[in-house]
């Protein structure tokens, strides 16, 4: 039975991918900050799918904790999705430096080291999976989340174009808003996004699985984010920027 490993998997698009992996035959890795909210997500999914389910709590912030799902990842995963995360409730110049870097290593650091640390495993099987979730913001100009999943993004299509096999699948996810915990989280004001720009996330995981299928290095799930993407590479960057500000946290 193949195994996938998760990361940020107790909520939201991760969450997402460990039902959807769970019901495509997967054992699964589930990795979280919150030991016992994994231990009750790993139990729901052994009752519903009846697969195989290890929990590892980690803090990919810390070195230790990306040290310990580096090494398990090195021991044999079949589909890797990096999707831990979080945003910052204040703008750029008022987020304490050490956040900034904090989410640096989550976004970044955690993506390069776990991807490199499944993907020799991946080749001398001669199959795999990689998904970085990232996201619309990738696209546009909001501080250094904006940064972080720009650089997810350029980082997975650059890598997939070195790894240069078929049977090897890398591409980075990029969802606009999602109903889940992250903005509550971050203790951001989203009431001033509109009703008809949340997606579900099992919408998003479902089409991120079908485009990962067809080979696609970005998904941007949902025509209204792909439009939203199209419409801010041809306007002028600073109006695009000004769009964003305004749909952005208030």
């Amino acid at each position: 039975m193949p195994t996938a490993l998760i990361t940020g998997a107790t909520a939201g698009i991760g969450a997402a991918f460990a039902r959807r992996l769970a019901a495509d035959g997967f054992s699964l890795v589930l990795v979280s900050r919150d030991e016992a909210r994994l231990a009750e997500t790993a139990d729901r999914l052994k009752q519903r799918y009846g697969v195989a389910v290890e929990i590892l709590p980690a803090d990919l912030a810390t070195d230790q904790g990306l040290e310990d799902v580096e090494a398990r990842v090195r021991d044999g995963v079949d589909f890797l999705v990096n999707n831990a995360g979080f945003g910052h409730p204040g703008r750029f110049l008022e987020v304490p430096v050490e956040e900034e870097r904090r989410m640096l290593k989550v976004h970044c650091e955690a993506v390069l080291r776990l991807t490199l640390a499944a993907l020799p495993g991946m080749r001398s099987r001669g199959r795999g999976a990689v998904i970085n979730v990232a996201s619309v913001a990738a696209f546009f100009n909001r501080g250094t989340y904006s940064a972080s999943k720009a650089w997810v993004v350029n980082f997975s299509e650059s890598v997939a174009m070195e790894v240069d096999d078929p049977k090897i699948r890398i591409m980075a996810l990029c969802p606009g808003f999602v109903r889940t915990e992250f903005h509550q989280r971050a203790s951001m004001d989203v009431s001033g996004i509109p009703g008809f720009m949340w997606l579900k996330a099992d919408d998003v995981v479902n089409e991120a699985m079908r485009d990962l299928a067809r080979g696609k290095l970005v998904s941007i799930p949902d025509l209204r984010y792909k439009l939203v993407v199209a419409v801010g590479r041809l306007v002028p960057r600073r109006v695009a920027q000004q769009v964003s500000n305004t749909l952005g946290r208030r």
